[in-house]
């Protein structure tokens, strides 16, 4: 504002006032009685000018700068991430392609991620439900496209308003998907059995003493939800037996099982974009008793992003594809063989029949055909694993019938200390896992269809009676 050129100082500052009510009145007061053209306030969106500009008051003018502006508000904030008041990108995207964003800008083009808005509003939406109706503590979402390693919406609950940062509560600015780590629980289970697969040292029909105690020198292994039978590696994924998923890791051994986490992205920070990609926190040694704490995902603490890619991996043929936030995948992206694509068939087909007949029930959503896991664990307090302190998650996949390479999608869900009871991973996390599938199927083109198991409505199929021959 040049004072000399406003015609009456008090019908400016009253409309001034009026249409930025965030100008500090007393700084517009000083400079209206001032001498000299001073710089009233900056950072003015595009809304703000026009209702500035609007007013056509004399000696009263704009000049151009460098700014981000968010018109989404608090949408997506945790993987958007901040720019300095220099504009130079400091978190989530801003840091990751900022060189890029700031090139396309030049050229007056856009610079395209690949988040679905319509998506990330449903994750954002049903973790935060999920996340107060569990009274949790926080909350973490990912969704992916399995075959290009595509982030379609990451969620991290709470979140905050990025013009009031220094006000946001503790633990709201961290990016828990990417940042946070987690003893995640049962759901690395499905990455135990996919070894077993792969390597032959189990099938479907391979049995495994869960009727007693599982003991490793003084250690005792036991169930959750204690079947105290005989099972099948079948039974084992679907009642979720910590007896039988540690005998076959220890059966496996150590040179074997950490080949296969190293495979799967769980000894390394994920390869994504984002700067804030955390690395996890490893065992230290392979021996016995660390394998059965691996083979339920306990002893190592990994971040959700971890375990998106890792799940991406055994769901899209057996390929590990680094998960990225660039439209279309990451560039030049390095991929391997993680396990074949029969076992990649295999845990598929292990993970629908868990949601149809296990854990993982109310994941479901009618004619979507989702799979998954169930993992729950608890928190250290106090050099002490308590009960009511604890991570409930769930790892799902969309539709999970067709070939290897059909279009799919991972849906996994972590609720972080939910206050409510039960606090597992099948109460707390797969009924958001399941609103979220029903919500986002129209926009990525899922058609709802019946299988053996459901009618594309969601009613059960009677399974077929087989007469004892005479």
């Amino acid at each position: 504002i040049d004072p000399r050129e406003v015609w009456d100082r008090g019908v400016a500052f009253r409309q001034l006032r009026a249409a930025l009510p965030r100008i500090p009145a007393s700084r517009l007061n000083r400079v209206l009685n001032g001498e000299r053209r001073l710089i009233v306030l900056t950072g003015l969106t595009p809304s703000e000018r026009a209702a500035v500009h609007g007013l056509a008051l004399g000696g009263v003018t704009f000049e151009p700068e460098d700014r981000r502006v968010y018109p989404l508000g608090a949408s997506a904030r945790h993987l958007l991430g901040v720019a300095d008041t220099g504009n130079v990108g400091v978190s989530g995207a801003e840091l990751a392609f900022d060189k890029e964003i700031k090139a396309a800008g030049m050229a007056g083009q856009d610079f395209p991620l690949s988040i679905d808005l319509r998506v990330q509003g449903v994750l954002e939406n049903e973790l935060a439900v999920a996340a107060a109706e569990a009274q949790a503590k926080g909350a973490v979402g990912i969704i992916t496209d399995v075959q290009t390693g595509e982030v379609l919406g990451m969620a991290s609950w709470p979140t905050f308003d990025p013009d009031r940062r220094s006000a946001a509560d503790e633990g709201a600015t961290l990016n828990r998907v990417t940042s946070a780590h987690y003893e995640m629980g049962s759901v690395f289970k499905s990455f135990t059995v996919a070894a077993g697969l792969d390597t032959g040292r189990a099938d479907m029909n391979t049995l495994f003493d869960a009727s007693q105690t599982f003991m490793i020198g003084n250690r005792r292994i036991n169930d959750f939800h204690a079947q105290n039978r005989i099972m099948t590696l079948e039974d084992v994924f679907i009642h979720s037996s910590n007896i039988g998923t540690s005998r076959l890791a220890v059966e496996m051994g150590g040179d074997v099982m950490k080949t296969y986490f190293q495979r799967l992205g769980l000894l390394d920070a994920a390869p994504i974009e984002l700067k804030e990609s955390a690395r996890p926190r490893r065992p230290a040694k392979w021996d016995d008793s660390t394998l059965a704490s691996l083979s339920f995902g306990y002893g190592t603490m990994i971040t959700p992003v971890q375990a998106a890619a890792a799940y991406g991996a055994l769901t899209n043929g057996g390929r590990f594809v680094p998960l990225s936030l660039r439209k279309g995948g990451a560039r030049n992206a390095q991929t391997h063989q993680v396990v074949s694509e029969q076992t990649s068939l295999a845990m598929l087909d292990l993970m629908r029949r868990n949601v149809v007949r296990g854990s993982g029930g109310r994941a479901d959503a009618p004619g979507l055909r989702v799979g998954g896991k169930t993992g729950s664990a608890n928190k250290l307090v106090n050099g002490r694993y308590d009960p009511t302190v604890a991570v409930g998650s769930f790892a799902a996949v969309f539709p999970a019938d067709g070939p290897a390479n059909a279009k799919r999608y991972s849906i996994f869900i972590l609720i972080d200390e939910p206050g409510s009871y039960p606090r597992t991973g099948g109460f707390v996390a797969a009924p958001a896992v399941g609103r979220i599938a029903d919500r986002i199927a129209p926009f990525l083109g899922v058609e709802r269809r019946a299988d053996r198991w459901r009618t594309a409505t969601g009613e059960k199929i009677p399974e077929p009676v087989v007469e004892a021959a005479r």
